[in-house]
């Protein structure tokens, strides 16, 4: 008899690279774990990653969804540039305790970059505009925010906020999240990836574990639609093409915060 003997070369490292990456991060698929292998400096094809990901059993189980109700879906348009639209929105989640908190997400509509994550027991009009002065330290005030009509969003403290920065509040219509689909759409990896696979012990502990996967989301973990590319490598990108003088903005940011605050004029900021 005579059989076909293979000659394929052995996948121990795939093998063990797959599982370990996939015990860090169990909601990746192949795609992302194949995009993280790559990274690294091993350029295997797309279809043996697949095949030894099939192999390992290592196939994420879909949560069940909500049926949606059909109808015409209006693509919303995407921003040319940083700082021209940011979404922001709530999610909600429980310490171990069984107390809730919460976290407001801020993402760039241009770069998918989460700008940051304002984690509290309860974050009302006021510490939502802190958490807003303190982003644009570092990266600007936007031109337009997009947000739902909850009562944070429509309080006098954010609506005086965004008049004194010539920022504009979009409002999105009630009961249509899907109008602020950039955030929401940041919001489901934000539950799957990172609140779903820890157990936080107190809200200290969930401030550091939230930062640390928000840190890894914008510099490690590459988006299909952008070529593969983190949000940090677009957002860099778009800066190289059109830089802008961020020195100038922090500065301008400092000076305004120091005149809101008269009690602290003697206090050092520092910006990095």
């Amino acid at each position: 008899m005579v059989r076909y003997r293979s000659i394929r070369p052995d996948d121990g490292d795939l093998r063990r690279q797959l599982n370990e990456l996939a015990l860090r991060f169990p909601r990746y698929g192949y795609r992302q774990l194949g995009d993280r292998i790559r990274r690294q400096g091993d350029r295997h094809n797309w279809k043996k990653i697949y095949r030894v990901y099939r192999e390992e059993a290592l196939q994420v189980r879909r949560r069940k969804k909500k049926r949606a109700r059909g109808g015409p879906r209006r693509p919303l348009p995407v921003p040319s540039t940083l700082n021209e639209r940011w979404s922001m929105d709530f999610v909600n989640d429980y310490l171990q305790d069984g107390r809730r908190f919460r976290a407001l997400n801020l993402i760039d509509d241009f770069s998918s970059e989460c700008a940051g994550i304002e984690v509290g027991i309860s974050i009302p009009g006021e510490c939502v505009t802190r958490f807003l002065d303190i982003v644009a330290l570092e990266r600007g005030y936007p031109k337009v925010i997009v947000i739902d009509n909850g009562p944070e969003f429509t309080s006098r403290a954010l609506d005086q906020w965004a008049y004194k920065h010539g920022v504009e509040l979009h409002f999105i219509e009630p009961g249509k999240p899907n109008q602020n689909a950039f955030v929401e759409s940041f919001n489901s990896r934000f539950r799957d990836e990172c609140l779903n696979e820890h157990w936080f012990t107190d809200l200290t502990d969930a401030e550091e574990k939230i930062e640390a996967w928000r840190i890894d989301y914008n510099t490690n973990r590459g988006r299909k639609v952008a070529g593969w590319k983190t949000p940090a490598e677009v957002a860099a990108e778009a800066l190289a093409e059109k830089p802008d003088d961020r020195s100038s903005t922090r500065l301008v940011t400092l000076q305004i915060l120091k005149k809101e605050e008269p009690e602290n004029r003697n206090r050092t900021l520092t910006v990095d």
